[in-house]
C-alpha cells in the first residue's frame, strides 16, 4: 500500500507543479488553492508512504515522479524545449528510481 500511496503522491507533486505554473506567482486563484490542496495531498501521502519505506527510497522516488511529471508536462503544454540532452537527464533520472525501487 505504501508504494501505491508513493505514486499518487508524485502524481499531485505533478499536478502542484503545472498549477503553480498556471498561478502566475500566486495572482490567479483557482491555479493557487489547486496548488495547495495538491501539495498538501502529496506531503500527506508521502508522509504515509514513509511509515513503511525508508526516508531515501521513499523520497528520491516522490521527486522522481515529480520532476519526470514536471518535464514531460512542460513539453506538453508548455511548449518547453526539448533536447537530447534534457532526455538524457530524465532517462537518467528514471534508472535512478528504477535502481533505488530494486535495491
Amino acid at each position: 500500500m505504501s508504494w501505491i500511496f508513493l505514486f499518487i503522491a508524485g502524481l499531485l507533486e505533478i499536478i502542484w507543479a503545472i498549477a503553480m505554473k498556471q498561478s502566475h506567482g500566486f495572482t490567479r486563484v483557482i491555479p493557487s488553492a489547486i496548488m495547495l490542496t495538491a501539495m498538501a495531498g502529496s506531503f500527506g501521502l508521502l508522509a504515509l508512504a514513509m511509515r513503511t519505506l525508508p526516508l531515501g527510497t521513499a523520497y528520491m522516488v516522490w521527486t522522481g515522479i515529480g520532476a519526470l511529471g514536471a518535464f514531460v508536462a512542460g513539453i506538453v503544454f508548455f511548449s518547453d524545449q526539448l533536447s537530447a540532452a534534457r532526455v538524457l537527464a530524465a532517462m537518467l533520472i528514471f534508472s535512478g528510481m528504477i535502481v533505488m525501487k530494486l535495491s
